[in-house]
């Protein structure tokens, strides 16, 4: 009847069920699970939650994750809720960042000073680099 799949079992046989909320509702014959089709919302693209969950972990803050992908950081705490991300608790070190492209990344790397002194990780951003750097917090 519907080109529509269960989102239970899969299966492409259903029968229409009534409207919910000004949309068509289906059964599904196979399993007799009730769904309706999808919204025609903007959905996000996965590497953008991936990217961002990573990026919680290493320590940025909601409010910098937002900045750098331009994905609200009410759904960047969302996910982190969904998921049960837990970032460990940052005393001693603090990232910092810095967005590169691949000759300015090179070029980053031939400066051994830049490479001293503290931990480093470097991640896709597009067609760009995040290099992510932890110092340790200066005690006065």
């Amino acid at each position: 009847m519907s080109q529509l799949r269960c989102p239970k079992c899969e299966s492409m046989e259903a029968t229409k069920s009534g409207i919910v909320g000004g949309r068509q509702r289906y059964k599904c014959r196979n399993c007799g699970y009730h769904y309706s089709v999808a919204k025609a919302g903007k959905e996000t693209n996965p590497y953008y939650v991936i990217k961002a969950l990573q990026l919680y972990v290493e320590g940025v803050s909601y409010r910098e994750i937002e900045r750098l992908l331009g994905v609200s950081h009410v759904s960047v705490m969302n996910w982190v809720k969904k998921y049960g991300v837990k970032a460990p608790r940052q005393t001693d070190y603090h990232p910092t960042y810095k967005i590169l492209n691949q000759k300015e990344l090179a070029e980053f790397f031939q400066h051994p000073d830049n490479i001293k002194g503290s931990g480093m990780m470097i991640t896709e951003l597009g067609d760009k680099y995040m290099l992510i750097k932890w110092e340790r917090f200066r005690q006065a």
